[in-house]
């Protein structure tokens, strides 16, 4: 078993008093959690409850889950903070600061934290010791954007998006999805065709990678992509997958994660109460239902022992609710 990685620091505990909302259980969970589509009701119970576990942040991003140490780590990205959640007793404490404004961020297959760093322009790999690795700042010579999101694959490879958010105009690389090789570490540019790429995920077979576009500049046109992954690392085929639209309201995806069969569930938000929150498609793009948050959510993790509670980070919170599915990967 790996163990738990080193590098963290507990710090002030997390509590309501900086924010308006308080922690504990949503009192209308119930009805927060919509079926759409008779599937749904085999993923989560309609009558589970949504809990809030930290409040009082800017912006929260980047849930990745530490199997081995049994936490779920989250960003709250313009505070240079990161936030950890402990499975033993639901603790929630500051986990590092500063951060160099981390956004998404994973584990790889032998625990080590991979970060985008939005300011620090780079990605980088947080070691056992407590010491950072850089693993890439700059493409031909030229410095990246703002890595947002990033994802493992069993090969090694690490798969990130840099859109230019939280930096300076103009920017100095076109808008992209990059791959890290995991044996040569060379960054190629895998894929440049979306405006803004934002949160990504691999299929269960990892045959499929899933990208949010964020950029375009009408709601209605911000939506998931999907792109056949090659067994020799390239990207083929790009298609629109879904769009964020439920009861004649319209919103965009951010980050979303796969469960073990296949689902996407996605964040939803910069939009209204009523949609903002988490909506989960079939594996052919079909709504399948909804749960809804007092928050536009920007990302979501699948974590727990068995890999079955969802975590949301949700603008100024975080929140969970346990489901009935498997997260397919790790983060």
């Amino acid at each position: 078993m790996v163990a738990a990685p080193l590098w963290a620091s507990v710090g002030r505990a997390a509590s309501a008093e900086a924010g308006e909302l308080s922690l504990g259980a949503l009192s209308d969970s119930g009805g927060r959690i919509i079926a759409v589509d008779p599937r749904f009701k085999q993923l989560i119970d309609a009558g589970e409850t949504i809990t809030r576990h930290q409040t009082g942040s800017k912006w929260s991003e980047g849930p990745a889950w530490n199997a081995a140490g049994r936490y779920m780590v989250w960003s709250d990205v313009p505070n240079s903070r990161q936030w950890r959640w402990l499975e033993e007793d639901g603790h929630v404490s500051e986990f590092r600061h500063p951060t160099g404004s981390t956004n998404g961020s994973t584990f790889d297959h032998q625990g080590r934290m991979i970060s985008c760093e939005q300011v620090g322009h780079r990605v980088v790999r947080h070691e056992g010791d407590g010491s950072i690795t850089m693993l890439v700042d700059q493409v031909d010579g030229v410095s990246l954007n703002s890595p947002n999101d990033v994802v493992v694959h069993p090969d090694g490879s690490i798969w990130f998006t840099d859109p230019g958010y939280g930096v300076p105009k103009p920017l100095p690389q076109k808008e992209a999805i990059y791959r890290i090789d995991g044996q040569t570490g060379a960054i190629k540019r895998v894929d440049d065709s979306l405006v803004k790429p934002n949160g990504l995920c691999f299929s269960p077979d990892f045959k499929k990678l899933y990208v949010a576009d964020t950029g375009p500049a009408k709601q209605e046109d911000k939506a998931l992509h999907v792109f056949d992954v090659s067994a020799d690392g390239e990207l083929r085929n790009g298609r629109h997958f879904a769009a964020i639209k439920y009861n004649g309201l319209i919103a965009g995806p951010d980050g979303q994660q796969v469960d073990a069969h296949g689902n996407i569930w996605s964040s939803s938000g910069h939009s209204v109460e009523g949609i903002n929150g988490v909506h989960v498609f079939s594996p052919e793009g079909d709504l399948l239902g909804v749960i809804l948050l007092p928050e536009t959510c920007a990302n979501v993790c699948f974590g727990g022992s068995d890999r079955s509670r969802l975590f949301m980070t949700a603008t100024t919170s975080m929140y969970s609710v346990s489901t009935k599915t498997q997260g397919a990967h790790g983060s």
